[in-house]
Parts: C-alpha cells; sequence; structure tokens
C-alpha cells in the first residue's frame, strides 16, 4: 500500500515536471482548442534556411549629417532573411530559432515545427512567395508563428530583418520610412534571382510572379506604399532627419512604375502606421490597386484605429478590401509571437516589462495568432492559389457576436444560421470582419 502511495507521487511529480516543461517551452506553433478552422498547420513540413543579401549604393541614414544636407553618404546596405518552406516529409533536424528580445541584449530559444536546413520537398509545382516586413523595432522572428503555419500550406515565407530597424542596433526612424518599401522590393527581386539559380535550394521552388507581402506596423507602412499608396507632400517636407525630398519617390506622381510591383498580387496589413500622422490622405491612397486586408486592434494607441488603420482601408477605394478587427485590442494585435517565459522582466533602461512588446492588455496572443492564421489562410488561398473555396470563410457577417448558431439533429445548418464559418460553436467573439468593394 505505502510502495504503492509513494510510486504513484513519484509517477505524478515526473508528469508534473514533465507538464511544467512542455508548457515552459517556449512555443510558436500552438494551437489552441478553440483555434479556428483554417489556422491548423497544412500537409507539408517545414523547412527554414537564412539567407545574408546586400543592396549596393544606397542612402546611409545613420551617417546622414543633416547639417551637411549635400554630403549625401552611400553603402551597402546588408539584409538578413529568414526563409521557410515546404520541405520534405522525413525531414528531421533542429527546430530551434534562437531570438533576440526587445531588449536586444537577451538571446532566448523558441521552438516550433520548421526544421534548420531541411531539403526543399521534391515537386514540380512552384509555390507562391509570401514576403513578411517587421515592426520597428523588432527581428525576422517577430512573426516566425505566421511564417511556419503559411509555409505549412504551400507557400515561400521571406521574413526581411531590416538594418536600423532591430532590437540590437541604433535604431533609425528615418532609415525606417526611407527603407521599408525598398527593402521590400529589393528582397522580393533577391528570391525572384534565386528561384533562378540552379545553385539554390529555392532554384524551381518557388513562384514570385505570384507574391504576397504581410507587413507589421512600419512593415505595413511599407506594405501600404509597396501596394500604391503615394505618401504626402506633408510627409515629404516633414523634418524626420532624412535628405530633402527623399520621400518624393513614394508619391504617386513620382512612383509608377515601381509601385506596386505587378508580381505583386495582394497586401496584408497589421496595424500598419501612418495615416494618424498624415503620411497618407484620401487623394494619394487611391493608388493603391491590389487587394487588401487589414487587421487591426480598436483601441491600438500606436497606429491609431479610427483615424489610422480604419481610415486606410475606407480610403483605399480603387480595390476590393477587408478589415479584422480585434475589439478592444491594442498595437499587438494579431501579429508578434507569444512572449518568451523570460520576457517577463522590467527593463530599467526601456522603461517597461519587456514582455509588454508581445502581448495584449485584454487578448490571449495564442488566440489573436491563430484567429491571425486563419484568415491570412483564407486571403492567401483566394488571392495567390484562386482557391474559391476561401469565399465563405470571408463572407461574414460583419459583427461576430451577432453570429446565430443553429443546425437540424444531422449537423445542417439552418436557414438562420450565421456564425462565423470555420469558428466552432460559441468561439466567434469579439471580432468585426468588415469588407468594401472597389469603388465603395
Amino acid at each position: 500500500m505505502f510502495y504503492n502511495e509513494v510510486k504513484r507521487a513519484f509517477l505524478l511529480s515526473i508528469f508534473c515536471w514533465l507538464s511544467f516543461n512542455s508548457v515552459a517551452a517556449n512555443r510558436i506553433d500552438t494551437q489552441r482548442p478553440d483555434a479556428p478552422e483554417l489556422a491548423a498547420y497544412g500537409k507539408y513540413a517545414i523547412g527554414v534556411r537564412t539567407l545574408n543579401v546586400t543592396h549596393s549604393k544606397q542612402i546611409d541614414i545613420v551617417n546622414y549629417d543633416p547639417n551637411e544636407p549635400e554630403n549625401i553618404p552611400l553603402y551597402d546596405r546588408p539584409l538578413i532573411l529568414e526563409v521557410w518552406y515546404p520541405a520534405s516529409a522525413n525531414s528531421d533536424g533542429n527546430t530551434t530559432l534562437d531570438v533576440y528580445l526587445r531588449d536586444g541584449k537577451t538571446v532566448v530559444s523558441v521552438e516550433g515545427k520548421a526544421i534548420r536546413n531541411a531539403t526543399p520537398v521534391k515537386t514540380t509545382q512552384q509555390f507562391p512567395l509570401v514576403l513578411i516586413s517587421h515592426g520597428y523595432p523588432g527581428n525576422r522572428y517577430l512573426l516566425s508563428h505566421l511564417a511556419e503555419n503559411i509555409a505549412s500550406k504551400g507557400f515561400v515565407v521571406a521574413s526581411i530583418e531590416h538594418t536600423d530597424s532591430t532590437y540590437r542596433a541604433k535604431e533609425t526612424f528615418a532609415s525606417t520610412l526611407l527603407n521599408r518599401p525598398l527593402d521590400q522590393q529589393f528582397t522580393l527581386d533577391q528570391i525572384t534571382q534565386l528561384s533562378q539559380d540552379n545553385s539554390s535550394f529555392l532554384f524551381g521552388l518557388v513562384d514570385t510572379l505570384n507574391t504576397a507581402l504581410i507587413g507589421y506596423s512600419m512593415g505595413g507602412y511599407g506594405a501600404v506604399i509597396s501596394a500604391g499608396g503615394g505618401v504626402t507632400q506633408q510627409a515629404v517636407d516633414y523634418p524626420w532627419g532624412l535628405p530633402k525630398n527623399a520621400l518624393t519617390i513614394y508619391q504617386n506622381s513620382v512612383k509608377a512604375p515601381l509601385y506596386p510591383d505587378p508580381r505583386l498580387k495582394t497586401v496584408i496589413a497589421i496595424a500598419p502606421w501612418g495615416m494618424n500622422y498624415g503620411v497618407w490622405d484620401e487623394a494619394t491612397l487611391k493608388g493603391v490597386s491590389v487587394p487588401m486586408m487589414f487587421i487591426a486592434g480598436s483601441v491600438d494607441d500606436v497606429s491609431g484605429y479610427d483615424k489610422g488603420i480604419r481610415s486606410i482601408w475606407k480610403s483605399t477605394t480603387a480595390i476590393d478590401r477587408a478589415l479584422l478587427t480585434f475589439l478592444n485590442a491594442g498595437h499587438s494585435a494579431g501579429a508578434p509571437m507569444p512572449a518568451p517565459q523570460e520576457s517577463f522582466v522590467y527593463d530599467h533602461t526601456l522603461g517597461f516589462n519587456i514582455s509588454d512588446h508581445y502581448t495584449d492588455a485584454v487578448w490571449d496572443t495564442v488566440r489573436m495568432n491563430n484567429i491571425s492564421q486563419h484568415f491570412v489562410t483564407a486571403w492567401l488561398q483566394k488571392y495567390l492559389k484562386n482557391n474559391a473555396a476561401m469565399d465563405p470563410y470571408l463572407n461574414l457577417v460583419v459583427n461576430s457576436n451577432d453570429g446565430v448558431w443553429s443546425k437540424d439533429e444531422n449537423g445542417n445548418n439552418k436557414k438562420e444560421h450565421n456564425h462565423w464559418l470555420g469558428f466552432a460553436k460559441g468561439t466567434a467573439k469579439g471580432l468585426t470582419f468588415e469588407k468594401l468593394s472597389r469603388g465603395e
């Protein structure tokens, strides 16, 4: 009797230890029980590799001196790309990513499903390209949970680490303003070249003629410009610390035919910054000419909601577009990875708890990630793979709280059933999904 109780206690302690360590791992691939249908990982194993590329003869904003406006230094701008891709089914290996936290000092390990340097899947099919552009500051891993999820569904995903905008770099907002669209365009060009290079793992794997761009915060700023949104004269004239008229390359009268690139078929902008600072207006946003989906928190105090993200959505009248809103969420709605456990510490230099960079005051981060994965999957399948089966997931009653669950004994929808498709009964709450058509 005593032996059995000791044995049970021992086994329980082992179970608790295993459970704690399983929970304690910084997972980026978590699927909650209430995750919507399309958030689930796809059929492909996932590989991940790092690429280093260089954009030659770019303006060196860090070393530009506004007191010497005629002296504009140039440099070869380095970029790091993290590339997720469909991999061979028998792939095995390291699934850990070593990432810097927001403090720029602490390196932590996060775990996902992607296997480092896995062999690409053997196929005659080419996969669409998805570019990811992080916030300011950030790094190429900030949206890694979304990147590997998308790759598992038959996409090649290239996440850009933007020089001068990372946690470890000397953060330069002026560089971010100038370089986001340039970095996005250059990355598309580089992946295109590699797709034609028979010595590259991307050879024959990726179809860059069929590309999407996902940008978060300042990445969203760049994404709106890459989609064709021209900046205002006010933005050009504002003293950002840039060479005079540097942003004129993004004005509607100048940027054609560079933006949008014809290879870019759709754009997803998560909490795009800029409208609340007069970067665009109704006139300049008419230049956006590829379908867009916006993702926002209704109380975003960085990019703004009514006068920010929602205003961009309303003003891009030349395209079909959608707006997914997390009610009462802030700037971190649906984008950053779950906060690593080591981030739950107050940093006196920064003046805030490091975890604040990843978390939301109301919403659970994994819950938001799952919802974003669901809608991003539907949107990319529709616009990059012409999958009409995605339409019902995007044709929804506006307010999820108004959805009615009504099925007969055989599980068939009754006439009044309008619950959000893909969400289990009672799980579509606190969200709105609005659509506007071209011309509206």
